[in-house]
């Protein structure tokens, strides 16, 4: 193997860490300095993780690229295991991309109180904790990126948010800590349970091929680890910080939650949970489809009850997650590969989202649907105009981003895995309908009270600008992946599905 190969995977991740150490030793008049340092750092990233995606052996085989194995903390056994296969590549791609394009966007727009030094220094450590995540194979480590992102997303969400961030702040800090002192003990229990002990994700499941732990340990296991990805997901009954912390957080942290932070929650059920503890997770898989479902319902009526625009997309976000949800609960090639692709629809759809509702925040100075009142389209027709687009993606519409994961999901249903009811999953599928019905009344319904109707005469002589260089620049490659992704939904497809066939072999298929 040689040194690019071993080394490219910490380049990419460490490089924000160290843009952020550079950053925090500038002074604070170095404003504009500051700015093009994060889009540097952000820029030498994904440049990395861009030459990594053509470096990459698409359908080569479904085992590990860019592997490095070294001893880490050799007193408990923890070891530096990273590589990137083709069910984490594209979540780690776009952790690097999103992180880039918010860089963009801060780089003229910076919410109250400003303080860029101290803004873009938690954004690139935020973004080492959420790549590391996806690349990490040793529960530790991954542990360790995990929980990284506590700190700077609280920060940002306390010092930047809006008028009740710091209850938001903490609400998200406290419900996700909750959820991972338990995974940890889960993650403590695999390693006394396992033989020979270990901590290493892929020996883990071997040991899971070869018998592994016995059911009743599967099941006490995976309630630990279920509970801190369901918070992080968030799954329904789990989801109540999820609205505050999107309604509450500045723009960027709004995109970089919906986009990427969300995606940790399910990527650990499909990396960690289901290969390693398959018993348990069959036995749990109809709870997880009972509750992914209850979601995506739920989810769907809240946002027919919202008045504040960005939290009508904070709830979205608990339906769309549930199809995901629905998917990696089906236990099949199908319902996997749904869920990686909903996974990565949902970050460039709903982080599109935020971006926009953000900039009519900055244009408005409200989000209250009744106070904007109408007519954008007339008066600023060019973020109406995108706005509307992103939204009929989001509620699902064929050809878009937003259709092919939600379909898979609910086709995977029709035949969930053999040892699953079939009859209760039809159900499920059939409620999962029902919510995507519910989900394109509620979008519609938004864009008829903010993009359509008679302008309000309160806004009729206010000069309110349409987009911008810098807006263009930051959401120009979402919409470009929106329409892409839905037309050639093989670009995530393509590269998912050996990688899924290969996990699921601990299943017997």
């Amino acid at each position: 193997m040689s040194g690019w190969q071993e080394s490219a995977i910490t380049l990419a991740v460490f490089l924000p860490l160290l843009g952020a150490v550079v950053i925090a030793v500038m002074p604070r008049s170095a404003d504009r300095l500051v700015r093009i340092l994060g889009l540097v750092f952000t820029g030498a990233a994904l440049l990395v993780a861009t030459i990594m995606i053509f470096d990459f052996q698409f359908g080569a085989h479904d085992g590990l690229q860019y592997e490095l194995d070294v001893s880490w903390i050799s007193a408990i056994g923890a070891r530096y295991h990273v590589g990137i296969d083709g069910i984490s590549l594209p979540l780690f791609y776009l952790t690097f991309v999103m992180t880039f394009l918010c860089a963009v966007y801060t780089y003229k727009v910076l919410p109250d109180p400003g303080r860029p030094k101290a803004f873009l220094a938690l954004m690139l450590l935020l973004e080492t904790g959420m790549a590391g995540t996806f690349i990490a194979f040793d529960l530790i480590l991954f542990f360790v990126f995990f929980e990284l992102v506590l700190v700077p997303m609280y920060f940002l969400i306390a010092v930047w948010g809006s008028a009740n961030r710091e209850y938001a702040a903490i609400k998200f800090f406290l419900y996700t800590l909750f959820g991972s002192v338990f995974m940890l003990l889960g993650f403590l229990a695999m390693f006394f349970k396992s033989e020979p002990h270990t901590f290493d994700i892929l020996r883990l499941q071997e040991f899971a091929m070869g018998g592994g732990f016995t059911h009743s340990i599967q099941l006490l296991i995976f309630a630990g680890v279920f509970l801190g990805f369901a918070i992080k997901v968030p799954m329904w009954p789990f989801h109540t910080w999820l609205p505050d912390a999107h309604t509450e957080a500045p723009t960027v942290g709004s995109v970089l939650l919906a986009a990427i932070l969300l995606k940790l929650g399910t990527y650990g059920f499909v990396r960690i949970a289901l290969p390693i503890l398959p018993d348990a997770a069959e036995t749990w898989a109809p709870i997880i489809g009972i509750l992914a479902v209850i979601a995506i319902v739920y989810a769907s009526l809240a946002c027919l009850a919202q008045r504040d625009l960005k939290r009508l997309i904070a709830f979205s976000s608990v339906g769309h997650m549930g199809f995901v949800m629905l998917g990696i609960a089906t236990l099949t090639p199908i319902g996997i590969n749904a869920a990686i692709f909903g996974m990565v629809a949902h970050g460039v759809i709903t982080g599109m989202l935020f971006f926009e509702v953000g900039s009519i925040y900055d244009r408005y100075h409200t989000r209250q649907i009744a106070e904007i009142g109408g007519g954008m389209l007339q008066k600023i027709p060019a973020l109406a105009g995108i706005f509307a687009f992103t939204a009929i993606a989001s509620l699902g519409l064929p050809g878009l981003a937003g259709f092919i994961g939600e379909f898979m999901a609910l086709l995977s249903s029709y035949s969930p895995a053999p040892m699953l009811s079939e009859t209760l999953f039809r159900v499920l599928m059939v409620f999962g309908g029902i919510g995507t019905i519910l989900t394109a009344g509620y979008f519609l319904w938004t864009l008829q009270r903010v993009n359509l109707g008679t302008l309000p005469d309160r806004w009729k002589e206010v000069s309110l600008r349409d987009v911008t260089r810098v807006e263009w620049l930051a959401w120009a490659p979402l919409l470009v992946a929106i329409l892409a992704l839905g037309v050639f939904p093989r670009l995530i497809l393509g590269t998912t599905q050996e990688a899924v066939e290969g996990l699921l072999r601990v299943f017997g298929g």
